[in-house]
């Protein structure tokens, strides 16, 4: 059997004083803070402290700014270059580009309410199975490219939550504010040759989490 992990990584922390929903929209970067995230996770697999070199071969990210940047700590810190693979992007959503809320966000606008008749597919994006069908390629294309070493892939969060439902076959419609996937986490898919085997969770950057802007959603 070749042992292969699969790391899929949410960026870090992104600057959003305004708390629109960005999705895909370009020039959000990370804050100062998701920047700290970014090097702390990178820290963490090049083995710092106690921790353990993790066998890293390969980096791809989403190509949106914030994925790009969280992964370039990373790269560094192995050597590599980052690639950039469009199926890691962010899930495309309606509501991109404004606020979301009954006061003086997008919901006290009727024309947005049909967008929100479907919370099963959703029908205000990017239907769910597709998105998790597209992350399970980018899993299994890097899981091929890194075998029997490590990869991590950049992602965002939603996207992430679909891959690892899927993967444990859960149902992919569920509560947002339930998603084990806060920022800058690593969803851990663990290979023997091509079988997944086991899937871990955990939050390297966890020390910096405490009050992190998260109203994104990415």
């Amino acid at each position: 059997m070749v042992p292969t992990t699969v790391h899929l990584l949410r960026h870090g922390e992104v600057h959003n004083p305004a708390g629109v929903l960005y999705g895909r929209l370009p020039g959000y970067r990370l804050s100062a803070r998701g920047e700290a995230m970014a090097r702390m996770v990178a820290d963490h697999l090049a083995g710092s402290g106690d921790e353990p070199r993790h066998d890293v071969t390969l980096v791809v990210a989403s190509p949106l700014e914030r994925a790009q940047q969280t992964a370039a700590p990373l790269a560094e810190a192995f050597d590599l270059e980052v690639a950039t693979d469009v199926r890691l992007i962010e899930a495309e959503n309606h509501f991109q580009g404004r606020t979301f809320g009954v006061g003086d966000g997008s919901l006290r606008h009727p024309e947005h309410w049909p967008h929100l008749v479907n919370p099963f597919r959703p029908s205000w994006g990017e239907p769910y199975r597709e998105q998790a069908d597209r992350m399970l390629s980018a899993v299994d294309s890097a899981r091929v490219r890194a075998r029997g070493h490590e990869a991590v892939l950049v992602s965002h969060q939603l996207p992430v939550w679909m891959a690892r439902c899927a993967a444990e076959g859960r149902r992919l419609w569920h509560d947002p504010r339930r998603r084990q996937c806060s920022l800058a986490s690593l969803t851990s898919f663990r290979f023997e040759d091509d079988v997944l085997v086991g899937i871990r969770y955990s939050e390297p950057a966890a020390s910096l989490l405490p009050g992190a802007a998260t109203v994104s959603g990415a």
